[in-house]
């Protein structure tokens, strides 16, 4: 049978775009349907923006530290709308080259809704198209509890469009997500309180890490609420927001921010048209190389529920593009030491296996582990201190996990990934010459086992 399209690819996002571009680039006809904007979530309401708002918060930090060098500033004003249009201007850039990156690379871009008809067909603004391959890559969105008041908080899809910065906020959650936006509020100078329900934030990191962060963020004046709440949000008569929380206190906000978890877009898609199925987490379940229930359909990103990162979302598109269009090129994603920061205020990196994955997976354990006030801030009163730690196996030498808190600890990680991606055991960190004086070099210089 003859079909309009080789490929025909649901959302535009990182892994969307990426499978499509180098489909093409190996001779397939493919086309991608987008009904938002294109990127996904990481160039429009994700990582890229809040990135940058992370770096607008960390501005008050180096002001902050400016004096310890001999620089004496004026008061200085921050300005909501001027950080806000800034970014949007740059979104927009990136939206841009997105666009570009399809249409040079032969792709055939379709702005609208796309819902599937059945197992070879979309169709999308009223046009119906063939294809031999379906790709779904509709990425996630994100949720709110159903509690009286909902509709009264935002989550991270408004919250890079307030119209001013809130002066007192709620952020509500335990991941990355909620700690990230808790720093931006506050670097920012909103008055923000933390609340999870759960004992600790971040739960899957290092136990240090997630300690350590705690005590950090804690002296940096941020209120940390833990096994707390809501119940219910009203609006007062003068605008602001009352939170009821479960044991019954009450908070006042001018915002409340959830950053309770992220589900599955799916909606009006037509999965009801195929033979797709969905795992018991409500996610698309496919097999090792993205393939769903219905032969003709794959599923990569979000969708799937796996491991929700851009890089990954972009390395599934890629091994998908060459298993259908150039095989002898495919490789498998490997999901092992991935590297991964949380953008707090101490940022994270982390790579490889926690203390914890380690000791359950049965691995004799040898902890490194330094805490030390970063030479930068030697100058300042100001008392941050920065984690360093290493995971090893004490029978085989090898590095299992490394883990920092503290500054450019994503940009110190992504070179400790390579180490860990290639099989480096501690001898060969110790042997290794640090380069001085960095922080870096902390993880070179860890001689002795801490337990």
């Amino acid at each position: 049978m003859a079909y309009d399209f080789d490929l025909f690819v649901i959302g535009a996002g990182s892994g969307g775009v990426r499978a499509a571009r180098f489909a093409a680039g190996f001779g397939a006809k493919v086309a991608v349907a987008e009904s938002r904007y294109l990127g996904g979530t990481c160039v429009n309401v994700g990582c890229v923006p809040k990135k940058l708002l992370v770096y607008g918060a960390h501005v008050a930090d180096e002001l902050e530290q400016a004096a310890g060098f001999g620089w004496t500033l004026e008061e200085g004003h921050f300005d909501w709308g001027t950080l806000i249009a800034n970014k949007n201007r740059e979104i927009e850039r990136l939206n841009d080259i997105y666009r570009n990156l399809l249409v040079n690379s032969g792709v055939t871009l379709l702005q609208g809704h796309a819902y599937i008809t059945g197992a070879h067909e979309v169709e999308v603004e009223g046009q119906r198209y063939s294809a031999e391959h379906i790709l779904i890559a509709t990425g996630g969105w994100p949720q709110v509890p159903d509690i009286p008041g909902k509709e009264l908080a935002i989550t991270s899809n408004e919250a890079f469009y307030l119209k001013e910065l809130p002066r007192r906020v709620l952020v509500v959650g335990g991941g990355y997500i909620a700690v990230e936006f808790a720093g931006i509020f506050q670097g920012l100078g909103a008055d923000t309180t933390l609340l999870y329900r759960g004992d600790l934030f971040l739960r899957g990191f290092d136990g240090s890490v997630r300690t350590h962060l705690k005590e950090e963020l804690q002296k940096s004046g941020l209120d940390l609420q833990f096994n707390a709440d809501i119940q219910r949000i009203d609006q007062q008569d003068d605008g602001s927001l009352k939170a009821t929380l479960k044991d019954g206190r009450e908070l006042i906000a001018d915002c409340v921010f959830y950053a309770t978890g992220r589900r599955p877009m799916l909606d009006n898609l037509g999965l009801e048209n195929t033979g797709v199925e969905l795992d018991a987490r409500g996610f698309i379940r496919v097999d090792e190389q993205y393939q769903t229930t219905e032969p003709s359909i794959i599923a990569i990103g979000d969708v799937i529920g796996r491991v929700q990162l851009t890089p990954v979302a972009l390395a599934e598109g890629m091994a998908v593009a060459r298993r259908l269009f150039k095989p002898e090129q495919y490789r498998a994603v490997d999901y092992q030491n991935i590297p991964t920061a949380v953008f707090s205020q101490p940022p994270i990196g982390t790579v490889g296996l926690t203390e914890e994955q380690a000791l359950e997976a049965g691995h004799k354990v040898q902890i490194f582990e330094s805490r030390f006030r970063a030479m930068k801030l030697t100058l300042t009163d100001i008392q941050e201190k920065t984690l360093m730690k290493l995971v090893v196996d004490a029978e085989t030498d090898k590095v299992l996990g490394c883990h920092m808190v503290g500054p450019d600890a994503g940009e110190i990680i992504q070179g400790l990934g390579v180490a860990l991606k290639a099989g480096a055991t501690k001898q060969q960190f110790d042997e290794t010459i640090g380069v001085h004086p960095t922080a870096a070099e902390e993880f070179v210089t860890m001689r002795t086992a801490t337990r």
